[in-house]
């Protein structure tokens, strides 16, 4: 049996055998994308105690648990992660928690499943990059109020104002980015970046989204993946791709020297922010911030 595993079934027997013991003041939270955690920052605020598996640049499809995340999560009171399978390597570890008296709350399964968009490359069944509508992003909002409310009823108050201040300014970053992308033209609206991870933000702003690597970045972009999409960037005379901060720039890279090899250019526009956040302590560490950052980079990219 691997060691995580080990690890894993003893701090599920000191569940079993522990005495009751007298909840902290707070709430302890464990988060796994740093786009969750920012968000259960805004709501929970000094009220709770979070800690946040994955930090700026880490991809949540290969995360792996460490001895240390383990720890992390039999010790918590509420664990809040994004679920339809982006986590896949995770699901092992929230399996084998079930039935303990850990709450666990998957955001994405909470979403209406009919206005998700369809992959055949998770368990799920769905694509699960849907923190980029941000109105899914409001509905892990009051997900996360009601949860914290339910476990910690006294401080129940104070987390649905911080829901509310905080869905305030998602509505005004939705309003300022639409008026952004607005100036691009609409045939210019073509999005091509290192993999599949924004197609519910290319459903809800009219972008036309390819990916090189498709919706996981387990998978490999090939040579005739390469191909594909250049010979797609010259016929729809796209300006500029996109490199992503939690995805190796060499496949971008390959793939704008496919282009070059057939007498044609394209810029690489920028990094983008998929998977994951930027640095804790700049603006693009948060998620307002983060959406804000990448459509300017891709308007102005693309303009």
């Amino acid at each position: 049996m691997k060691k995580a595993g080990i690890l894993i079934i003893t701090l599920l027997t000191l569940v079993g055998c522990k005495n009751d013991q007298k909840k902290l003041d707070k709430l302890n939270v464990v988060t796994t994308t740093s786009m969750i955690t920012d968000m259960v920052k805004n709501i929970g605020g000094d009220l709770i105690e979070i800690n946040g598996l994955m930090g700026a640049g880490v991809d949540p499809h290969l995360y792996k648990a460490s001895e240390g995340d383990v720890s992390k999560l039999f010790n918590a009171d509420i664990i809040f992660y994004n679920g339809l399978h982006l986590e896949g390597k995770l699901v092992e570890v929230f399996e084998k928690m079930e039935g303990t008296s850990k709450k666990q709350v998957a955001l994405g399964e909470v979403l209406d499943k009919s206005g998700l968009i369809g992959s055949e490359y998770f368990a799920s069944n769905y694509d699960p990059h849907v923190w980029f509508n941000i109105q899914y992003f409001k509905e892990f909002a009051k997900t996360v109020t009601s949860t914290l409310s339910e476990e910690d009823p006294k401080n129940a108050i104070n987390y649905i104002e911080n829901e509310k201040l905080f869905i305030a300014k998602l509505d005004t970053l939705e309003a300022e980015i639409k008026e952004t992308i607005n100036t691009l033209a609409k045939e210019k609206r073509i999005l091509v970046t290192a993999h599949d991870a924004f197609n519910y933000f290319g459903k809800a702003y009219n972008f036309e989204v390819v990916g090189l690597q498709g919706l996981s970045t387990a998978t490999e972009a090939g040579v005739k993946d390469v191909q594909r999409l250049s010979e797609f960037i010259i016929e729809n005379e796209v300006k500029a791709i996109f490199v992503e901060s939690s995805v190796p720039r060499r496949t971008i890279e390959a793939l704008q020297q496919a282009v070059k090899s057939k007498g044609h250019e394209v810029i690489i526009g920028g990094s983008l922010y998929s998977d994951a956040l930027g640095d804790t302590g700049t603006e693009e560490g948060t998620y307002i911030g983060m959406f804000r950052y990448n459509v300017n980079t891709i308007v102005n990219a693309l303009k």
